[in-house]
């Protein structure tokens, strides 16, 4: 079990400030504890199950945030942007307070599940190829897919600027003009770069399933959720090597 901490130290390794802007939270009885209004910010809790409420917006306690998103187009997931508005600038405040960074990118106009953590083992583990966690991304092109692009996929292609060949994992065709292909690397406009090898071109890119976790239906575009033990052990499930 957890040592207990101050509830000045939780609220302040949730995000919500400095220390002292925590305890006058408090003070101001704007925190809640499991729906009983917090009196003393020195007042040591049980981290175990805890559900905080802070300026009527409920918040549950993890030492490690760990979420997925569902990222809308024309974003980038990057704090110091180019072109477009930040992902992060869809997300709660103490989570920018507290650091968490997106696991891999998704190029602005890509959609779809991205993990965002404060976990730097976690996102290392992740986004190394060594691990062969794969990654799913449903393909819309303006080309009808042939078999004998699938069959390239499958059998590797070389990408002008490296003569390793990269690999699909998988290919399953959806419907004339979708194909969900997985990957396990992550180079640079990968996918899209393996579909023009091939002789097509993606019209849109939506990323659904990392691992054996796939994002939920009802998580609409630029929302986030909580990821639980469940899920991270869904995530850290391996696809079968690739071809070689």
């Amino acid at each position: 079990m957890a040592k207990p901490l101050s509830l000045e130290k939780i609220l302040f390794s949730q995000g919500f400030g400095t220390r002292r802007y925590c305890s006058d939270l408090v003070y101001a009885d704007l925190v809640k504890v499991n729906g009983v209004l917090a009196q003393d910010p020195e007042e040591r809790l049980s981290t175990e199950g805890l559900i905080l409420n802070v300026e009527g917006q409920d918040w549950e306690f993890h030492e490690k945030a760990y979420i997925a998103f569902n990222k809308p187009p024309n974003y980038e997931c990057s704090h110091k942007t180019t072109h477009h508005p930040s992902v992060y600038s869809l997300l709660p405040r103490p989570f920018i307070e507290r650091g968490l960074q997106c696991v891999g990118r998704l190029d602005f106009d890509t959609t779809g599940l991205i993990l965002i953590s404060d976990d730097g083992q976690f996102i290392h583990r992740m986004t190394t190829p060594k691990k062969n966690i794969g990654k799913v991304y449903q393909i819309t092109t303006p080309e009808p897919i042939t078999q004998k692009q699938i069959d390239h996929l499958l059998n590797g292609v070389v990408l002008d600027d490296d003569p390793r060949p990269c690999y699909a994992t998988a290919c399953e065709q959806i419907s004339e003009y979708v194909l969900a292909m997985t990957i396990v690397e992550g180079r640079y406009h990968q996918v899209k770069r393996m579909m023009a090898a091939v002789g097509n071109h993606v019209a849109k890119l939506h990323r659904t399933k990392i691992g054996q976790y796939e994002m939920p239906e009802s998580l609409k575009e630029g929302e986030w959720c909580w990821l639980y033990p469940q899920d991270l052990n869904l995530l850290s499930k391996s696809v079968d090597a690739p071809h070689v």
